[in-house]
C-alpha cells in the first residue's frame, strides 16, 4: 500500500510526510518508524553519493586508498602462506633477514660497482684475496629480484614486506587522529557557537593560541621527552586539530544553524540547552566534521613519517623508518642507485596522503552547498 497520509500521521512522524516521501519506496503504513527513517537516510545517501560521483578525483582517491587498504588486508595472508613457514625469517618485516650472495671480481681500482670490488675491501671477508679473484659477498642492500620484488635494505630485510606491513599503522593512526579531532572540533564549536559570551571567547582564544603553536616542533619536543605510541601520536594529533583551526571552521557552521527557525522552535517547545546542541545543532555540523576529518587523516600520516624519521615514536616499522634506516647507512644521497630504498615508501606516504586529500575535495562539493553541481 503506497505512502498517504491520515489523521495523526503528522504527528507521528513529520518527515515521512514533509521530507520527499514521493522519492521513497512504497512504504506500508504499518511500517515501523526506524524502518522509514532508515529508508530516508538510504535516498540521501545515493542523493550525495550521486554528486560525489561526478567528481572524478574523489574517485581516483577512493580507488588509491582501496589499494592501499588490500596490501593492509594481504600482509597477514601473505605471512600465513607464501611467505609463512620456513620463509618468516626472510619475510618478517622487523627481524627478516635473507643472506643475498652475489659473485665479485677482485680489482685495484673499481670501475663498475655492481660487478667490482677494491682489493682492500675484498680482504675484509677473504684475506688472502688477490687481484683478479671472484668471491662472493653478502649483498645488502640486494636490488629488485624474483624473490623480493622490491630489494631488501641495508639489514637484509624485504621492501616489499614492510611497505606492506606499514600500510596498517598509517590506517590506524589516521583514523584515531581525524576521530579524536572530530569529536573535539564538532563539540567545542558547537558549545562555543550556542553558548558564546565567555565560553566562546575562551575556546576561540584557546584556538587562536595552538593556531600559534607549531605543530611538528612541539611534536618532536615532546617525543624528546617521552616514548610515543602510534595511538597515543594520534590522540596528540586530534586534541591539537581538535581545540584548533578545525573548531574555528566548524563554530562558523555551527552559528549559521543555531539562528535557523527549527532551533528556535525546539527552543520555544522547552527543549534544554544541552538537548538542542546534541540533538540539533551538532548532528547539522557533522557532515562539514567529516569533510575535516579527510584533511585530518592526510596531515596524521604525513607527521608519523616525519617522527619515524628522526626515531621519535615507538612503532615496530613504518614508512618514515624505512627511509629512516637508509638515511643511517648512508644510501639517503645515493639516489637511483638504490631507488628501492627510498622511492616505495616515500611514495607510499605522498600518494595515501593525497588519496585522502582528493577525498576530502569531492565531499566539499557535497557538504558545500555552494559547490554542488545541480
Amino acid at each position: 500500500m503506497a505512502l498517504e497520509q491520515k489523521p495523526g500521521d503528522l504527528q507521528a512522524d513529520p518527515l515521512v510526510a514533509l521530507e520527499g516521501a514521493e522519492d521513497l519506496p512504497a512504504i506500508e503504513l504499518t511500517d515501523p518508524l526506524w524502518r522509514i527513517r532508515l529508508r530516508l537516510l538510504w535516498r540521501n545517501f545515493k542523493k550525495n553519493w550521486g554528486l560525489f560521483a561526478e567528481n572524478k578525483i574523489g574517485l581516483v582517491g577512493l580507488f588509491i586508498i582501496g589499494v592501499f587498504a588490500l596490501m593492509a588486508i594481504a600482509h597477514p595472508v601473505l605471512m600465513a602462506t607464501v611467505w609463512g613457514g620456513d620463509n618468516t625469517e626472510i619475510y618478517d618485516p622487523v627481524i627478516g633477514y635473507d643472506a643475498v650472495v652475489k659473485e665479485f671480481i677482485v680489482v685495484e681500482v673499481v670501475t663498475d660497482p655492481l660487478s667490482e670490488i677494491e682489493l682492500i675491501d675484498a680482504r675484509f671477508t677473504n684475506i688472502n684475496a688477490q687481484v683478479g679473484d671472484i668471491i662472493s659477498q653478502p649483498q645488502q642492500p640486494a636490488p629488485p629480484s624474483s624473490k623480493h620484488l622490491l630489494g631488501t635494505d641495508p639489514l637484509g630485510r624485504d621492501v616489499l614486506s614492510q611497505l606492506m606491513f606499514s600500510t596498517r599503522a598509517a590506517f590506524f593512526l589516521g583514523m584515531v587522529a581525524a576521530l579524536v579531532t572530530v569529536f573535539i572540533a564538532t563539540t567545542v564549536g558547537s558549545m562555543a557557537a550556542f553558548f558564546r559570551g565567555f565560553v566562546d571567547s575562551f575556546l576561540m582564544r584557546l584556538a587562536d593560541l595552538i593556531l600559534l603553536m607549531p605543530l611538528i616542533p612541539i611534536l618532536i619536543v615532546i617525543g624528546g621527552f617521552w616514548t610515543i605510541e602510534l595511538w597515543q601520536l594520534g590522540v596528540i594529533i586530534g586534541v591539537l586539530n581538535g581545540f584548533g583551526g578545525v573548531a574555528i571552521v566548524l563554530r562558523s557552521q555551527a552559528l549559521a544553524v543555531s539562528v535557523k527557525p527549527f532551533v528556535d522552535a525546539a527552543r520555544v517547545a522547552g527543549g534544554s540547552k544541552w538537548h538542542l546542541i546534541f540533538r540539533h545543532v551538532i548532528p547539522n555540523v557533522l557532515p562539514l566534521s567529516f569533510l575535516y576529518m579527510m584533511f585530518g587523516v592526510t596531515e596524521a600520516i604525513s607527521l608519523e613519517a616525519v617522527l619515524s624519521f628522526f626515531g621519535l615514536l615507538n612503532v615496530d616499522m613504518s614508512w618514515g623508518l624505512m627511509i629512516s634506516v637508509a638515511q643511517a647507512e648512508g644510501y639517503l644521497l645515493r639516489g637511483l642507485d638504490v631507488w628501492w630504498l627510498l622511492f616505495p615508501a616515500g611514495m607510499a606516504v605522498s600518494v595515501l596522503a593525497a588519496a585522502f586529500f582528493l577525498v576530502g575535495r569531492a565531499m566539499d562539493e557535497v557538504v558545500n552547498p555552494r559547490l554542488r553541481q545541480r
